[in-house]
């Protein structure tokens, strides 16, 4: 395993984080300054601030995030999706946000491999969600949705399908990441989103998961190529 993933799971932090400790001098591995370029074994000892480093558990669980709930430690007044959890599970962090008026399917993890292989953009994972508007797309506006819109931070690009039971509900698409492009996409073309819950998230699914409630999950089928 590379050094800076080693440290970067130990220590909970980002591998550009862990990078920056190992070019300090903060790292070492078997009593020596440890490189950035080098790998560990299961036998070695790497040890910063004379304390030993070790790779915690994997955990990985699927929460169904209500609204009102924000996806951060401190909610500033608000409730926190930690304030859903026990104990053991507050050092996990989400695989991507849910803004706070939004609900549905959040992966929380501490492996950052499976963040990694879930959030990068050449990965392409997809995610499904439900979204309801104020009043039903015209045509003219769905053809634009799904040739892509433009925003000031690149083209939001998504497939988009109504829903015969109702005609303001919407299944979207889409495999980018962009903060809050869902919403930012439809307000542009002069809309307001009343509903946004996400249902899928590359192969994990709420299926029955209440609100509220979250579940462990095999992380086998996310693992990219």
């Amino acid at each position: 395993m590379r050094i800076n993933q080693f440290v970067a799971r130990s220590l909970g932090i980002s591998r550009r984080k862990a990078d920056d400790l190992i070019l300090s001098g903060a790292i070492y591995v078997n009593s020596r300054v440890a490189q950035v370029h080098a790998t560990v074994a299961e036998c070695d000892v790497v040890l910063y601030r004379g304390e030993r480093l070790l790779l915690p558990r994997a955990q990985t669980i699927l929460l169904n995030k209500p609204v009102g709930y924000v996806c951060s430690t401190n909610g500033q007044g608000s409730p926190t999706i930690y304030d859903l959890l026990p104990e053991d599970f507050r050092q996990l962090k989400p695989i991507g946000r849910l803004d706070k008026q939004s609900s549905g399917a959040l992966l929380m993890t501490n492996d950052g491999d499976l963040a990694y292989a879930l959030t990068h953009p050449k990965f392409k994972k997809q995610k499904v969600y439900q979204v309801s508007l104020n009043r039903p797309l015209k045509h003219a506006d769905l053809n634009i949705i799904k040739k892509g819109v433009k925003l000031d931070d690149g083209v939001s690009k998504m497939t988009i399908r109504e829903n015969q039971d109702n005609k303001r509900t919407y299944t979207i698409t889409m495999s980018e990441g962009k903060n809050r492009q869902i919403r930012r996409t439809l307000e542009a073309l002069g809309y307001a989103v009343t509903k946004l819950h996400r249902t899928h998230f590359d192969n994990f699914h709420l299926a029955n998961l209440a609100s509220g409630k979250y579940r462990p999950v095999d992380t086998t089928p996310a693992q990219a190529s």
